[in-house]
């Protein structure tokens, strides 16, 4: 019988008590503490690890950009989705807002299976350099729930495929100008995406004309990229070549994990 751990997303910043006092209340069985990659080490952290691990089976530390809405989403949707049968919990109170944002997207989420909690500290007492921002934990509220729905499976592998032009070779012709349509029907027949899986070209024409698949790649990929912001279609000449935008390559980097882990 598999065991359900009581997992803790931490977004760390300059708490304490706000970190240490959920986790311990909680019985938490692994901590996950999210680090600034460039960020100032308050010199209190060390004490705070040693107290973590007093209580905790286990801490581990990843690197993050915490001052990037997209970075704390994408790293707490890929942790939820790692532990997706734990239970997963995620402290917004622990850096700031930026990390709280990206950290509370990630948990609306539909296919994030993770619960966001806010710590109302007892008292705003100091810089948070050399000593904790704030003291004490009053109180652990859980935060509401709005359900969001993210991109698919296949709409991630897609805008994955669009963001990286070295991928293009063999497709496209040795192009660098963006994809057409039909090299992205025949990057998602090579990788067996699911919108095209169980699709077979009409023997007397070449997949590229298979009229069917455009069909059903607008219909479950590009309309709903597209009405997201996430990829733009355009005509140039002949060709409806396709896009991703700076709005797509940050849900990209987002939802990523959804290419190791799929759908949760």
């Amino acid at each position: 019988m598999d065991v359900v751990r009581r997992v803790h997303v931490v977004p760390l910043g300059c708490e304490y008590d706000r970190i240490l006092e959920p986790v311990r209340d909680q019985r938490a069985d692994l901590v996950y503490l999210l680090e600034d990659e460039a960020g100032e080490t308050p010199t209190y952290r060390e004490d705070l690890r040693a107290d973590l691990e007093s209580v905790v089976p286990e801490v581990r530390t990843r690197r993050c950009d915490l001052g990037d809405v997209y970075a704390v989403l994408g790293e707490v949707t890929t942790l939820a989705a790692r532990h997706a049968d734990d239970r997963v919990y995620v402290n917004v109170s622990g850096a700031g807002t930026i990390p709280a944002i990206g950290a509370t997207i990630a948990c609306m989420d539909v296919s994030t299976d993770a619960t966001a909690y806010y710590v109302e500290p007892e008292g705003y007492a100091h810089d948070g350099t050399a000593e904790p921002a704030t003291s004490g934990a009053a109180d652990v509220a859980e935060l509401p729930s709005y359900p969001i729905d993210s991109p698919t499976a296949d709409q991630v592998a897609i805008m994955g495929f669009l963001a990286e032009p070295a991928a293009w070779d063999g497709f496209a012709d040795g192009r660098t100008a963006p994809p057409k349509k039909s090299d992205l029907i025949e990057f998602a027949r090579d990788e067996e995406l699911s919108f095209v899986a169980d699709r077979t070209p009409p023997a007397d024409r070449p997949s590229g004309e298979d009229k069917g698949a455009f069909r059903v790649l607008d219909a479950h990929v590009l309309d709903p990229l597209t009405e997201d912001g996430y990829v733009t279609v355009e005509s140039i000449g002949r060709r409806r070549v396709v896009e991703l935008t700076e709005r797509g390559e940050n849900a990209y980097r987002a939802f990523r994990h959804k290419l190791e882990y799929g759908e949760t």
